[in-house]
This record gives C-alpha cells, sequence and structure tokens, in this order.
C-alpha cells in the first residue's frame, strides 16, 4: 500500500518573513519620521483644511527644498563623524557671488551661474576638507572658524550693500518659481540631489567606507580606507551643495545681502540628526535627513496655522533632536547587547 501523500507544512519561512520586514520597518528611523509628519498634518489640516490645498502643499515643498539640499550635503560629513558648521556662511557668500555675477552679467546662462555657484561652494569646501583631513584637527574648531571667516569675506565684498530682484533677470528669478507638473523646480532639484547622493553612498565602495569611517575611524585606517581621502572628499561635495543652494536662495528670494543664511547651519545640523544621522557618524541616511528638513519645515508652518507661538517651535525643535539623539544611543545599546549575546550563545 503506498503511503498517503503528507500535507504540505505552513509557510513558515514566508511568515518569517513578512515578521522581520515589518520589525525592521518599526525599527527604521524613517518610518518614525513619516508617521510624526503625517499626525502633524493631520492634526493641522483637522484645525484648518487649507493647509491640504495643492498652493499650500507647493509652498511647502518650495520652503523645504533649500533645507534638503543643505542637509543631504551634511549628513554625507556627520556620516564620516564629521561636521560642517560652515554651510550658512557659505550658502550666503555664493548667493551674493551669484547675485553680483547676474547684476553685472545679465546675460549669464542660468547653466553658468549654477555652475560658478557650485563651483565656489566646492572651493569652500576644499578649505574645510584640507584643514580638517590634513591638519587632523576637530571638525567642530576648523568649521566655526570658516563659519566667521567665509561670513567675513562675505561681509568685505557686499560692504553693506543689497542686490534686489530688479538687478537679476527674470529668466533666473524664474527657476524659483517655475513649476513641474504643479511641483516647484527647486523641490524637483531637491529630490534629484537626494537621490543621487543616496545612490553614491549606498552603490559606490568610497560612499559605504564613509559609514566604516564613521563607525570606527582607527579600524577604518588600518583595514586600508583612505580615511584622509574620503573626509576630503565628504567636505567638498557639503561645499558644493551649499553652493548650490546659495544659487537656489538667491532665485527664489530674489535680495541677497551679506547677511543671508545666518544661523541656518544648526537647522541644517537638526534636521539631519532628527532624520536619523547618528550625530556620532557611522550611521543614518539622506533619506531620512530630507524628512527631518521636511518635518522641520512642515512644524514652522502648521505652528503659525495653529496660531501657536513661534517659540514653541524652537522648543519643540529641541526636543526632536533630544529624542533622536535618545533613540540613537538606545538602538546602538540594543545592538551591541545583541551581538554580544550572538557572539557568547556561539562560543
Amino acid at each position: 500500500m503506498s503511503a498517503r501523500p503528507t500535507a504540505p507544512a505552513p509557510p513558515a519561512k514566508a511568515d518569517e518573513g513578512r515578521t522581520r520586514f515589518v520589525r525592521k520597518l518599526w525599527l527604521a528611523r524613517e518610518f518614525g519620521i513619516v508617521v510624526a509628519l503625517a499626525l502633524l498634518v493631520l492634526v493641522t489640516a483637522v484645525d484648518n483644511p487649507a493647509f491640504l490645498s495643492p498652493q499650500s502643499l507647493r509652498d511647502l515643498a518650495l520652503g523645504a527644498a533649500i533645507l534638503v539640499v543643505l542637509a543631504v550635503g551634511q549628513t554625507v560629513v556627520i556620516i564620516s563623524r564629521n561636521i560642517d558648521l560652515s554651510v550658512g556662511a557659505v550658502l550666503g557668500l555664493v548667493a551674493f557671488a551669484t547675485g553680483k555675477l547676474l547684476s553685472s552679467a545679465p546675460g549669464t546662462p542660468i547653466v553658468v551661474a549654477v555652475g560658478v555657484g557650485i563651483g565656489l561652494g566646492a572651493v569652500c569646501g576644499v578649505v574645510n576638507g584640507v584643514l580638517v583631513a590634513a591638519a587632523r584637527v576637530p571638525a567642530l574648531v576648523i568649521t566655526l572658524g570658516t563659519l566667521y571667516a567665509f561670513r567675513g569675506i562675505d561681509h568685505s565684498w557686499a560692504q553693506g550693500r543689497q542686490i534686489n530682484a530688479s538687478d537679476m533677470p527674470r529668466s533666473f528669478l524664474g527657476l524659483g518659481t517655475w513649476t513641474v507638473l504643479g511641483v516647484p523646480v527647486l523641490a524637483v532639484i531637491a529630490v534629484v540631489v537626494m537621490l543621487v547622493v543616496g545612490f553614491y553612498l549606498r552603490s559606490y565602495r568610497s560612499g559605504r567606507e564613509l559609514y566604516a569611517i564613521g563607525s570606527e575611524p582607527a579600524a577604518a585606517r588600518l583595514s586600508g580606507i583612505p580615511v584622509g581621502r574620503r573626509v576630503f572628499t565628504s567636505f567638498v561635495l557639503c561645499g558644493a551643495l551649499a553652493g548650490l543652494a546659495g544659487v537656489l536662495y538667491a532665485a527664489r528670494f530674489g535680495t541677497v545681502d551679506a547677511t543671508v543664511g545666518t544661523g541656518i547651519e544648526l537647522q541644517v545640523v537638526a534636521a539631519a540628526v532628527v532624520g536619523g544621522v547618528a550625530i556620532f557618524g557611522g550611521s543614518g541616511s539622506v533619506y531620512g535627513a530630507a524628512l527631518g528638513a521636511l518635518l522641520l519645515t512642515t512644524i514652522g508652518s502648521s505652528l503659525a496655522v495653529l496660531r501657536i507661538n513661534p517659540f514653541w517651535q524652537q522648543a519643540v525643535v529641541g526636543g526632536l533632536i533630544l529624542a533622536a539623539i535618545g533613540l540613537d544611543r538606545l538602538l546602538a545599546v540594543r545592538t551591541a547587547n545583541r551581538l554580544r549575546g550572538r557572539s557568547s550563545h556561539g562560543a
């Protein structure tokens, strides 16, 4: 008599895979930011449905675009266990340089103006990268010094003058108002920057090595990773993106002077940290930093719509930073304990 066929085993592997996916999704820092952002938008829309109007959403995307570009560049530096406090000064210097170029030579093509801005920002990044990578001086000290240096150059160049929208060609100013299928061009540029840099960090060896450097610089150096060169590259990239942000700022607002970008470096660092980029390096993503920038921008808009004192915006941002750092520390401890448990179990 032939044996009866046994019933198929339950799809335990499929269930386990789904459970693992849900656990990873729950632990992903980007997921938490999306939830917080959705709740904030929901509460604001309930109080004022006009908050979800197409024009309001376009204004929100437009307001976050420049901060996203800066946060993406800052993320590359923080991942390598460094920080760049000079991004606001670079933005201001490039914004004024762009306005000066276009007011002096109105026929300059937009592509040339953008290229000059990115190039000037990259030069500032080279200064930071050389001082940090070659001299091995803490980036916090170096970039704090270059912040004042670049800002001083900007003030000396401007000499109290202001460049207005009437001094720049309309074709350039249109860059700050044009839309593609209803989406502001500035927001499209920010998304493209985020995707390109995210692809670089994920798919290129030099990008992945930044995470290794941020996790343990000494071990990375012993394993043959050119730490100095990679850190230098991260500062140049951050400077170039700050230069791009300066050009976009000039196109959006049309009025620039030596005070442009003052204090924005703190918002940039806050966006990256809130977005899950570990301030001690080694983990995080540009996608989280971009979401962090969008969240901070939405908080500012929501509090205005809800008629809440602007003071609370700073308090909320401070609380988010403390929560992000606490979560980062908690995840680090849990990961260390899990690895320690596996090693002891294997022994």
